[in-house]
């Protein structure tokens, strides 16, 4: 029997070492913590003041009628039709026309005109006679007086002649026309229709006072809604308040928005963000990786199946990444998931 475990000891003994060292490459494959990297490339970083509001046109004008008359809605050249609700007009474009014969032949315009080219011709042969002594200059006066007394009167007429025409103040779209049968006889003073510039659009922010350092005019806004998805609209920082609300401690600003789309509309609510900061080719990472210790702040890079604590400077953060001042350069492999139970120099495995 002692022959017999003689000769098995180094059996045993043979299969005790190797039983260790399979436990230790064991131990040594599972010590390999699973973690996703990420190459580090330059990126900019934009920091932004978040507000809110509601879109108003930078022109709005309410057309009323001059005189009374009877109600002729003419027909829009681009469409047609009649013109209507939505319908885009240039300025000058002739909307709505009032007619009242009664008016026109009261304003004697083309007798006023016959009388204004007599006029002028009376004056011109007055100055001619006075170049020779024929007249008096009291003379010439009087038919100067004369002339300028028949232009006005016949400029006059052509003013009162021309409110029988109701035109577009402004390139715009039609916001509002109140309904009139055509050929009825509308008063003086009735609404007749409504334009609003859509181009441009202007929106009131209230800042705190804290901001007030960062916004300057002509500062670059980005425009969004609901509506558009993740579109974004230009816009641009046009007045700015020099004082402070002493109640709000808010500073008021102007918003001024190129809408030449038209995918806004007077009276959306909006957000905007106003660019306060902007770094451009520099280090942005996820500011999830970054760790907060009691003295400073760490991130790990990959090398060689090894991850190694590296120290950060940070610099300008929104609320997704921070800026990396110093502690990492370009190209660095950089730790954004498995990080979380990671030691310096832990051993690692680079999920693909």
């Amino acid at each position: 029997m002692k022959k017999l475990l003689k000769g098995c000891t180094p059996l045993l003994i043979m299969i005790l070492l190797w039983s260790c060292n399979n436990q230790e490459n064991n131990i040594q494959t599972e010590i390999k913590i699973p973690v996703s990297v990420e190459t580090i490339k330059p990126r900019s970083i934009y920091r932004f003041i978040e507000t809110t509001g509601t879109v108003y046109s930078s022109k709005e004008g309410e057309m009323k009628s001059e005189m009374s008359g009877l109600y002729q809605l003419q027909r829009n050249p681009a469409t047609g039709r009649p013109f209507a609700l939505g319908d885009i007009v240039k300025a000058g474009q002739v909307l709505i026309r009032l007619e009242n014969e009664e008016f026109v032949n009261g304003l004697q315009v083309e007798g006023k005109k016959l009388n204004l080219e007599l006029a002028e011709n009376n004056l011109e042969k007055q100055k001619s006679l006075y170049d020779k002594g024929g007249v008096t200059q009291t003379e010439l006066k009087n038919a100067s007086i004369s002339y300028v007394n028949a232009k006005y009167s016949y400029e006059n007429a052509e003013i009162q002649l021309a409110k029988m025409a109701v035109r577009v103040p402004f390139d715009g779209v039609i916001v509002e026309l109140p309904y009139h049968t055509n050929g009825i006889k509308i008063d003086q003073g009735t609404a007749l229709f409504k334009v609003m510039e859509y181009n441009n659009l202007l929106m009131d922010v209230k800042l705190p006072e804290k901001h007030l350092p960062e916004v300057t005019l002509d500062q670059l806004v980005q425009i969004t809604n609901y509506n558009m998805g993740n579109d974004t609209i230009k816009g641009k920082i046009s007045q700015i308040s020099p004082i402070i609300d002493p109640e709000t401690r808010t500073f008021q600003s102007v918003l001024q928005i190129n809408n030449d789309k038209h995918s806004l509309r007077p009276g959306m609510f909006i957000k905007a963000a106003i660019l306060s900061e902007q770094r451009d080719s520099t280090i942005v990472i996820p500011k999830e990786t970054v760790i907060s210790r009691q003295d400073a702040k760490v991130v790990f890079i990959v090398e060689n199946g090894i991850a190694t604590e590296k120290q950060i400077t940070t610099g300008l953060e929104t609320m997704d990444d921070i800026e990396v001042i110093s502690g990492l350069k370009i190209n660095d492999r950089l730790v954004v998931s498995g990080f979380e139970t990671l030691r310096n120099k832990s051993k690692v495995s680079v999920l693909q």
